[in-house]
């Protein structure tokens, strides 16, 4: 699985929320949802969201963004201070202003407090589907199965244009905040225009063909027509995104094309003619991907010579070296890396999961350093306590390797599992430690949820 850039299972409560947020589509079963966790990527995006956040005085540090394994355009807001977007989107944009444009939409949607009047809306639907599919379920069991058919569609038709039309209402209000937003922290809605003229040409395609973003963001004329003219009328306001953002922008897509995209085709993409830093980064991902292993490091050791103080470069290196069995050099690498972004979790687990592969129980030690870092920078995330464990087992330290197991079961909602392992961590630790209270807390809230 690879570090830099891996694809996880989102929760079930994530997979929900996807459903809730699609509802103005048509009816479709529950899927899962795949996240990309990528430092630079998320990085980037940060970058663009932290002042329109801050403009909208939700604080940057409460959003969570989320990066949807999806190649079709879509984002939005959902279960609090949540951003997802697609992969499909980020690739798409063509300079960072479509993404920033999109972003302050997305919060014109949570500063109005519209996930709170879309629940109420969705459950108003939802009530109306289900009366719906009840009477027509009744006249299909008396045998009347046209007619019971045509009130269950009737109800899911009724229901889905309800809740259209409230929707539109809040583009509408959102619309009028982004513009807000992006005036407020100096930029053109220019970005925002470019995403609509590229989704209004999808306008006239069959729903099924037609990208999320379309079917929940209901775009009209009249929405294209008020961002055209603020564009006109204000565009001594905003100024061109600076070129730091265009180059982090540019090396984004690079990155997502040449992990998600056939190695052939970015290679196409990116041809050797072009010795652009973002056309050598996809490069160097596609030709790992093939595997052509060495070719890739050779690119790489020229982009590190031209930026030896590049984490992202550094942490891509230790990545290829790591998934290729040489670990002692992978360490290396991601030593360097997380040197230079200490402050990222997903570089220093990179850097601990590399330490505990060595064997070397004196390395072990600093990897605990490393994924108790990463359990304070990102909270919540299961994966670190699960390493976290396994680092402590190989210290030797057996109590706090199962108070550990525990958090990372719980978190993956796994109660007996985090149960078995906390009843094993409160044992071993002196009873009013506060391991030993936490694991009592764990166990005691895995019983709970388990009835």
């Amino acid at each position: 699985m690879a570090l830099a850039l891996r694809l996880v299972r989102a929760a079930s409560l994530v997979c929900a929320v996807l459903v809730a947020a699609s509802a103005t589509a048509a009816p479709a079963k529950p899927q899962g949802m795949s996240l990309i966790r990528d430092a630079e990527i998320e990085d980037t995006i940060r970058a663009y969201a932290a002042p329109l956040f801050d403009a909208a005085g939700l604080g940057a540090e409460a959003v969570r963004v989320h990066i949807v394994d999806d190649r079709r355009l879509n984002a939005f807001v959902a279960g609090g201070l949540n951003l997802f977007i697609t992969s499909g989107m980020l690739a798409a944009a063509e300079e960072p202003g479509e993404i920033a444009g999109v972003i302050a939409h997305e919060i014109g949607h949570i500063a109005g407090g519209h996930l709170v009047r879309t629940r109420g809306a969705m459950e108003d639907a939802a009530a109306e589907t289900i009366l719906g599919t009840l009477l027509g379920s009744g006249a299909i069991l008396a045998g009347e199965g046209e007619a019971g058919s045509a009130l269950i569609m009737g109800a899911w038709t009724m229901a889905r244009q309800n809740l259209l039309r409230y929707s539109q209402v809040q583009e509408q209000a959102a619309d009028q905040a982004a513009i807000r937003l992006l005036e407020s922290t100096g930029q053109s809605a220019e970005g925002l225009l470019a995403m609509f003229r590229r989704l209004e040409s999808q306008e006239f395609l069959t729903v099924e063909r037609q990208d999320p973003y379309l079917r929940t963001h209901p775009l009209t004329r009249d929405r294209i027509r008020f961002v055209r003219n603020q564009v006109e009328t204000r565009a001594a306001a905003g100024a061109p995104p600076p070129e730091a953002h265009a180059a982090a922008h540019r090396r984004m897509v690079a990155k997502l094309r040449g992990f998600l995209d056939p190695p052939k085709k970015t290679l196409r993409a990116y041809p050797e003619s072009d010795v652009s830093v973002a056309a050598r980064y996809a490069r160097a991902i596609a030709l790992y991907r093939i595997p052509a292993i060495d070719r890739a490091l050779a690119v790489l050791d020229g982009l590190l010579a031209d930026f030896p103080d590049d984490p992202w470069f550094h942490e891509l290196e230790g990545q290829i070296l790591f998934e290729n069995g040489r670990i002692a050099a992978a360490v290396e690498s991601y030593e360097r890396a997380v040197a230079l972004r200490g402050d990222s979790a997903l570089l220093r687990f990179g850097l601990a999961r590399a330490q505990i592969e060595t064997g070397d129980s004196a390395l072990a030690e600093d990897a605990i350093g490393h994924l108790e870092a990463a359990t304070r920078l990102e909270e919540g995330r299961p994966s670190y306590w699960h390493f976290l464990g396994i680092a402590r087992g190989r210290a030797g330290d057996r109590a706090r390797s199962s108070l550990a197991l525990a958090e990372a079961a719980y978190l993956r909602g796994r109660m007996a599992e985090a149960r078995h392992h906390a009843r094993a961590a409160a044992k071993a630790l002196p009873e009013g430690s506060p391991g030993w209270l936490r694991a009592e807390d764990i166990a005691s809230a895995a019983d709970r949820e388990r009835r």
